[in-house]
């Protein structure tokens, strides 16, 4: 490589996306970001982003957005002291297919850092233009499935979610052959030891309390249930060509061994570092590289316990639900994805309490593979036959069948 990385971030204003601008800031040798999105919300942020990386193009899901995009662009301009008509105007991209058009901007690497199935187009794009897809965005893989990885050439998409970070950093240590199991580790969230009837009464705030790692609240509401959890399940299937009955969930409270690797000769490789996400972005941005003091290593001269606890999927169900989804596969993890965000929605509303969620993610399931209702989306299509339209049918059928089993009860 003979100059920096062009980078594009995708979710540039949310977590994935600061702390890979952060990094890019501490490695302006190795990373040069060219285009920006966020959905838009935040437009000072995003201007200020914009123009602190110098970038080409900013994108914005709101098309309403736009206009206040270029104001705050202007008014981040005066507050540099930029004389009036001496920087650069990034290119505005604007509207539900921004994100997309940023994805296929010229670059060599896009990170995927968007929230949910919103994610699947711009993922599509990216490798459809060859790019090295740093993939954050798990939602799009695993609603895309056969889609996703039809248009992926071999090692075009590096996981940037940490525990297939860690499995793909152990992967390195032997040929494919040799690997007996994938292990996935899981914090527990903020629940891990509860029984059912306790359950009951969650609130809000106490399932966005994570105990050790600040996301979104869709991502930590699903660490709460462990969907999160089993999406990752179906994503390590995907992405590494393992069957779901080689593949284990442990509970890990320290979040300090992030996934490990068991070998057929019964060795055991763990990738072992403090809960940092900047250490898997940074991986994602340069494989198949490290970027020196991407974050800081474990204290190896303070005593530490590491715990490990077997998951109780009768109590957190979401393991269940989503090997059932992934086994079946087509258009039945679209389903899954798209009724947990669903009801993950309505739980933050106030709409359904949290010992819903994962029940009605598996009741839609369930009426979905079953495929009696005849509306469109709501019948199951195997992975070999289902579309893009396929896909974004049955996401759009679950959520509205979501939306009727929560509004029955």
């Amino acid at each position: 490589m003979t100059g920096p990385r062009r980078v594009v971030v995708l979710g540039s204003t949310g977590s994935i996306g600061t702390q890979a601008l952060d990094i890019t800031r501490r490695n302006p040798d190795r990373f040069r970001i060219v285009a920006l999105a966020a959905g838009g919300s935040d437009v000072a942020v995003l201007a200020a982003q914009a123009l602190e990386f110098g970038v080409e193009a900013v994108a914005v899901a709101r098309a309403t957005a736009a206009a206040d995009l270029q104001l705050a662009l202007y008014a981040e301009a005066s507050a540099r002291g930029y004389p009036e008509g001496r920087f650069a105007m990034p290119a505005i991209l604007a509207g539900p297919d921004a994100a997309t058009e940023a994805a296929a901007w010229e670059a060599d690497v896009v990170l995927n850092g968007m929230a949910g199935a919103s994610g699947l187009r711009p993922t599509l794009a990216a490798l459809q233009c060859g790019r090295v897809l740093a993939l954050a965005n798990k939602e799009s893989l695993i609603i895309g499935g056969p889609l996703v990885k039809a248009q992926a050439r071999p090692g075009q998409i590096v996981p940037v979610d940490s525990e297939h970070s860690a499995l793909a950093q152990a992967l390195r240590a032997g040929a494919a052959g040799e690997v007996r199991r994938l292990v996935l580790t899981a914090s527990g969230g903020p629940f891990r030891g509860w029984d059912a009837q306790a359950l009951a009464e969650v609130t809000v705030a106490q399932a966005l309390a994570h105990p050790t790692w600040s996301m979104g609240p869709l991502v930590t509401v699903n660490s709460a249930t462990l969907m999160n959890k089993g999406l990752e399940v179906i994503e390590a299937s995907l992405l590494f060509d393992i069957p779901y009955d080689r593949i284990d969930v442990v509970v890990h409270p320290q979040s300090i061994v992030h996934s490990m690797v068991e070998f057929v000769d019964g060795s055991t490789l763990a990738q072992a570092s403090p809960p940092d996400m900047r250490l898997p972005i940074a991986l994602g941005m340069a494989w198949p590289d490290r970027v020196p003091d991407a974050a800081p290593g474990c204290d190896w001269t303070a005593a530490a316990t590491w715990e490990f606890f077997p998951l109780d999927e009768d109590v957190f169900p979401a393991v269940t639900a989503a090997r059932t989804a992934g086994v079946a596969g087509g258009t039945a993890p679209a389903v899954l994805n798209g009724a947990d965000e669903a009801c993950v929605a309505a739980f933050l509303a106030g709409d359904l309490p949290f010992t819903g969620i994962v029940p009605t993610v598996q009741r839609v399931l369930a009426e979905h593979l079953d495929g009696a209702s005849g509306d469109p989306g709501s019948a199951w299509v195997p992975g070999n036959e289902a579309t893009l339209e396929d896909v974004t049918a049955a996401d759009a059928w679950s959520r509205g069948r979501a939306h009727d089993v929560i509004g029955a009860q």
